[in-house]
């Protein structure tokens, strides 16, 4: 698959994610895995003995997988633990030796909070387990997109013709906009930022004091940005830097200085609107600070 295709098969894999509860999202699961791990078995409940809390394992290597796929993760986060707890505890009394364990869950990208991640690193400790962790939805979309296209295609459906979708190369661009656009104004962490030292970086590129305001001012919810991109799978992370650079690229033929800030905040805004310029100027803060656009005049120094 070409990234336009994977982006549609992304999306449609996201729809699904989003829409999977319970035995839909452990169905779905098994079916990736069964894929992935030739050696995986699923093991279904059966009479009154249920699973022994083991919805799939690879004998061979002891490694176990328990899912739970709550509607709302976040109001959900007590369950979680007890389950965590309680289902590993029944795991161990029937299944040997588990050297890894890892507890599925449908966070649908939302991620999983520390008091989960405190749980499972204790019970790696307590049972001395080589590896315990959470597998998240993003975790599983990186397992999907490690498979042949045809058995990519079996669990996420038919792919469209991305040529007949308008502004396909802007999809996943698209898709961080407008979580921007969502995001508070002053959220939670934003008091403890620290803003990049770049004053050289600014001067070296010829841009003005009031490009520099808008990169400060972008750059105060670029540790948001930066959550939302770990709860998703390194797909949409590296799509979006390739995107950026990429237009970067191409407007550096043209224009220098402000001209080129402003060429790449038009070329990259889904629509001429100052609330999508905006959230632009937020992934560009980013992006500027990783030396992903603009020149680095230490870089150019090193030639």
């Amino acid at each position: 698959m070409n990234v336009d295709e994977k982006t549609l098969a992304r999306q449609l894999f996201q729809n699904k994610i989003f829409k999977s509860d319970g035995q839909a999202f452990e169905d779905m699961f098994v079916c990736i895995m069964s894929y992935a791990e030739k050696e995986f078995q699923a093991i279904k409940p059966w009479g009154n003995i249920g699973d022994r809390k083991n919805d799939g394992y690879i004998r061979d290597k002891g490694i176990y997988f328990q899912v739970y796929a709550p509607e709302d993760i976040r109001k959900s986060y007590s369950d979680a633990i007890a389950k965590l707890n309680g289902d590993f505890s029944k795991l161990k009394e029937y299944w040997d030796p588990i050297n890894e364990f890892y507890f599925v869950v449908n966070d649908k990208y939302r991620g999983v909070n520390a008091d989960c991640e405190k749980t499972i690193r204790t019970l790696k400790d307590k049972y001395q387990l080589d590896e315990a962790k959470f597998l998240t939805a993003k975790d599983i979309e990186r397992i999907l997109f490690t498979l042949e296209d045809d058995q990519i295609f079996s669990i996420v459906g038919f792919i469209p013709d991305p040529s007949k979708v308008k502004q396909i190369d802007f999809s996943v661009l698209d898709e961080v906009v407008d979580y921007i656009m969502k995001m508070p104004l002053k959220g939670t962490d934003n008091d403890n930022v620290v803003l990049p030292d770049w004053e050289e970086k600014i001067i070296f590129n010829n841009l003005s004091k009031s490009v520099a305001y808008l990169l400060n001012s972008g750059y105060m919810q670029v540790p948001n940005l930066e959550k939302y991109l770990s709860n998703n799978s390194d797909f949409l992370a590296d799509t979006l830097r390739n995107r950026i650079n990429e237009v970067y690229s191409e407007e550096k033929e043209l224009c220098t200085g402000d001209e080129l800030f402003w060429a790449i905040v038009y070329r990259l805004s889904p629509k001429p609107e100052q609330s999508y310029q905006i959230a632009v100027i937020v992934i560009m803060a980013k992006y500027f600070e990783t030396c992903d656009i603009f020149e680095d005049p230490l870089s150019e120094g090193e030639k």
